[in-house]
């Protein structure tokens, strides 16, 4: 934080610290300092600490920027600011502010809603994210999403309902995504950007175990994703879910465990100032 936030001063920037105090608190740190007068938030952090500055500086004027420091850094891959915090700090001055809609997913049990940045996944990855041990996180970093990830191989997995444009799948894994950029490496999500108002939503349908799931992942890597059966990709404001009688789903939104089905995710436009670098609006 000290050698980001001297960067930051030597570029100009008057630079105020607000370390978070636990889960749950970046929120009302950006909140209160908005209200003191500050004219941006940077988060200095990964994906899940954007997702806690959200509720403190949605649908205010103030941007939000990131310095990447985080496990998986999506947004920052996405953005092209690399995963250096330091060079991501001495870019902050190239950056421009662009308005861009969010996702709002409403979800029970859980918060009654919660908005998100990148995505929200249903099912598969849920699950991972709502085992993964968090010690094991902070030793390995990403290496432990694929850790929890192996572990996944030979469990049968729930199926679902999700419908969207007035269409209905069963599914065992559903993306709702912002981004192109899935766990830092991959394109999933190839028609995905956060500056069109609406979601990519990619659908693993029919599946009873994740055995099959490494075809889906060597066409995604390949880029041969029309020609895999069993996963639509689809355009849209919204979609919603329903679970079978007995089973618990699980969601997650940015890469944290946001709760069980039923839920339902939908586009907020116009919620948010983002820094973005000029390089992403001419891509």
């Amino acid at each position: 934080m000290a050698r980001v936030a001297g960067a930051l001063t030597a570029a100009g920037h008057g630079v105020t610290a607000a370390p978070t105090e636990g889960a749950g608190t970046a929120g009302e740190i950006a909140r209160e300092r908005i209200a003191s007068g500050a004219d941006l938030i940077l988060a200095l952090g990964g994906d899940g600490t954007l997702n806690e500055i959200l509720p403190g500086v949605a649908h205010t004027d103030v941007p939000l920027g990131l310095i990447p420091a985080g496990t998986a850094n999506v947004l920052a891959r996405e953005l092209g600011l690399g995963v250096n915090a330091l060079k991501a700090a001495r870019r902050i001055g190239e950056c421009v502010p662009r308005r861009i809609a969010l996702g709002l997913l409403r979800c029970e049990p859980g918060p009654q809603s919660r908005h998100f940045l990148l995505m929200a996944g249903v099912g598969l990855d849920a699950h991972i994210v709502y085992q993964l041990s968090l010690p094991l996180k902070a030793r390995l970093g990403q290496a432990a999403y694929w850790a929890a990830g192996l572990r996944e191989l030979t469990r049968k997995l729930d199926e679902f309902e999700a419908e969207v444009n007035g269409e209905k799948f069963t599914a065992s894994f559903a993306l709702a995504s912002r981004v192109r950029n899935y766990a830092g490496y991959l394109q999933v999500a190839q028609r995905a950007s956060l500056l069109k108002p609406e979601f990519e939503f990619v659908l693993f349908e029919g599946a009873s175990t994740t055995r099959h799931y490494g075809r889906h992942l060597a066409a995604v890597m390949l880029k041969r994703r029309e020609n895999v059966r069993g996963i639509s990709f689809l355009q849209g404001h919204g979609m919603s879910f329903s679970g079978q009688p007995g089973t618990a789903v699980y969601v997650q939104v940015d890469g944290e465990y946001a709760g069980r089905l039923p839920a339902s995710v939908e586009i907020v436009p116009d919620a948010l100032t983002l820094l973005i670098p000029p390089e992403y609006i001419k891509d």
